[in-house]
C-alpha cells in the first residue's frame, strides 16, 4: 500500500498548500478577457448519486467533509498503513472518520452517518464524489463541468446529477489524482491531459487557461460486461438479418470497415464483429486506448503512447501498425483510422492481410471513404487522387454505418457493399439501411431496418468460405 501512503502524504501537501496553478495570479497589465456566461437557473438533477439526503444545508456540509478530512489525514498513521490491505485500509479510516464525527457532535442519523463516512473513504481511497458514478454500471460517460455541474450519460441521453465538489481547487485535486496514477501531469504548462482508470476508462481533462471558466474532466467509461450480438438484437440496433450477414463477411475474411459518429457505437460493434473471427487466427490490435476484449487465445494488443513530460517517447498508431506488419498478423484491427496510417492499413488489407477491420469517423458509407482519401493525402504521400481511390476500393468489401439517434439509440444505419471504380468514382450499393419514419410523442424515433433488394457481389466469396445465405435475407418485406 506504498502508493497510498504517497497519495495520503500528497492529500497533506495539497490541504496545507494548495496547487499554485490553481490560484489565479493578477496579471501586471491587463489583458482583454473572454466575456463571462451569464449565470442562469441550474435545473434540478435527474440523476441522484447521493441516495440520503442530509439534514446540513449544503455548504455546512461541505465546510463539514473539509475540516473531517484535514483531521483525518492528520489521524492517519502512514506507516501502518503501508502493511495493510485496502480493506484493512477502508475499515481503519471509518473508524476514525466515525470518532472524528462523535467528536464533532453532528447531528446525523445512522443513514446520513453511514453515507457521510463512504464519501470520505471515496475521498481519501478514491476519486471522491465520483466514486459513486464510476460505480454505476448503467452509466457510460461522466461530464465535469466545473465543481458544480455534472452530467452522465444514461441509456444515450444526458442527465444532471446532484454530484459536487467542493470547489474547483479540490476538483483539481480529483484530476492530479487521475492523470498520476498512469505517470501524467497536468498544469497551466501543460494544460491538456489524456489518461485512464485502472479499469480501461478513457479520460480526458483540460484546466485553464485552454478551459475559460473552471476544469473540466471527461470520463468514457469501459465496460467490464463486453455486448454480445443477442444484446444488439434486444435493442433494436440491427436485425437478425443484418446480423447473419455481418458474421459471414467476418467468418469469410472480408475487410471491414466501421464508420459512424462520435458515441454511435462504433467500438461495441468492432468488438462483437471480432468474436467471429476463428480462434486459429493471429490477431493483432491497435488502439489509442485499449478498449477491445477479443476473447480469442492468439491476440496480441499494442496500444498507442503519448510523450512524456519533456515531450519525448511518443508512439503512434502509424508505428505501431508499421510493426505490426513485421508480426505476422493473420487479421489486423485498428481501432480507429485518424491520420496517415491510412494508407498502410489498406495496402495491408490489399497485401495479405484479408479480414482486418478498423473504424472511423464520418455520417455516411461515402464520406467515411471521403474520410480516408482525405487522410491520405494529409500524411504526406504524393499520390494522385485516382490512385489512392483504386486503393480504397481494392482494400474495402464492406462499410457498416453506425448512428446514435435524437433519442439516444443506436442503430446500423447502413450496412455497403464496396464494388469498385467506375471511371473517378468509387461504386457501392447499400444492402441494408434503416428508415427512419418520424418520432414518437414520448420523443422515441420511429423506424424499421429493410433490404434494399440487391443481391451483395460478396456472395460468392462467402461460397468460397463454405458459407451460405438464404437469398430471402435481401428480399425486401411486402
Amino acid at each position: 500500500m506504498s502508493g497510498l501512503r504517497d497519495r495520503i502524504q500528497r492529500l497533506r501537501v495539497g490541504e496545507a498548500h494548495p496547487p499554485a496553478q490553481v490560484i489565479e495570479q493578477k496579471p501586471k497589465e491587463p489583458k482583454p478577457q473572454a466575456p463571462k456566461a451569464q449565470a442562469v437557473q441550474p435545473p434540478e438533477a435527474q440523476y441522484t448519486a447521493q441516495k440520503q439526503k442530509v439534514s446540513l444545508g449544503r455548504e455546512q456540509y461541505q465546510e463539514l467533509k473539509r475540516k473531517i478530512h484535514r483531521k483525518l489525514l492528520d489521524a492517519l498513521d502512514l506507516s501502518i498503513l503501508s502493511e495493510l490491505k485496502e480493506n484493512e485500509v477502508k475499515e481503519q479510516i471509518r473508524a476514525v472518520v466515525g470518532k472524528l464525527l462523535e467528536q464533532a457532535a453532528v447531528s446525523f442519523n445512522k443513514r446520513e452517518r453511514d453515507q457521510f463516512i463512504q464519501e470520505m473513504v471515496d475521498e481519501v481511497m478514491g476519486f471522491g464524489p465520483l466514486e459513486p458514478l464510476l460505480n454505476d454500471p448503467t452509466i457510460s460517460d461522466i461530464l465535469v463541468n466545473g465543481s458544480k455541474q455534472v452530467y452522465v450519460e444514461i441509456a444515450g441521453k444526458l442527465k444532471l446529477t446532484d454530484v459536487e465538489f467542493k470547489d474547483n481547487v479540490h476538483l483539481r485535486h480529483i484530476i492530479d489524482r487521475i492523470v498520476s496514477t498512469v505517470g501524467r501531469h497536468i498544469d497551466e504548462s501543460s494544460p491538456m491531459c489524456d489518461a485512464r482508470l485502472a479499469d480501461g476508462s478513457r479520460v480526458n481533462a483540460i484546466i485553464p487557461p485552454l478551459a475559460v471558466d473552471y476544469p473540466v474532466l471527461s470520463i468514457r467509461k469501459f465496460r467490464t460486461d463486453a455486448l454480445s450480438t443477442e444484446d444488439l438484437l434486444k435493442y433494436g440496433t440491427i436485425t437478425e438479418e443484418i446480423a447473419e450477414v455481418c458474421m459471414a463477411c467476418v467468418r469469410a475474411r472480408l475487410n471491414v470497415l466501421i464508420s459512424g459518429g462520435t458515441g454511435a457505437g462504433k467500438t461495441t460493434l468492432l468488438n462483437i464483429l471480432s468474436a467471429y473471427i476463428g480462434h486459429q487466427e493471429r490477431i493483432v490490435t491497435i488502439e489509442d486506448s485499449a478498449e477491445l476484449q477479443l476473447q480469442q487465445p492468439h491476440v496480441v494488443r499494442l496500444e498507442t503512447r503519448p510523450p512524456n513530460i519533456e515531450g519525448r517517447g511518443e508512439v503512434t498508431q502509424y508505428e505501431l501498425l508499421i510493426n505490426s506488419l513485421r508480426m505476422r498478423p493473420d487479421r489486423i484491427i485498428l481501432g480507429e483510422v485518424r491520420g496517415r496510417e491510412a494508407l498502410d492499413m489498406l495496402q495491408a488489407m490489399n497485401t495479405g492481410h484479408d479480414g482486418s477491420m478498423c473504424t472511423v469517423h464520418a455520417n455516411s458509407p461515402r464520406d467515411a471513404l471521403s474520410r480516408l482519401e482525405t487522410m491520405v493525402a494529409m500524411g504526406g504521400h504524393d499520390l494522385p487522387a485516382s490512385a489512392v481511390r483504386q486503393q480504397i476500393s481494392s482494400a474495402l468489401d464492406v462499410i457498416i454505418q453506425a448512428a446514435r439517434l435524437p433519442d439516444g439509440t443506436r442503430k446500423v444505419i447502413y450496412v455497403t457493399e464496396v464494388l469498385g471504380m467506375e471511371g473517378e468514382i468509387i461504386t457501392m450499393q447499400d444492402i441494408f439501411m434503416y428508415e427512419r419514419k418520424g418520432v414518437a410523442s414520448d420523443g422515441t424515433a420511429l423506424g424499421e431496418h429493410r433490404p434494399t433488394g440487391v443481391q451483395p457481389r460478396f456472395l460468392e466469396r462467402l461460397r468460397a468460405s463454405g458459407l451460405k445465405l438464404n437469398a430471402e435475407l435481401f428480399m425486401p418485406r411486402v
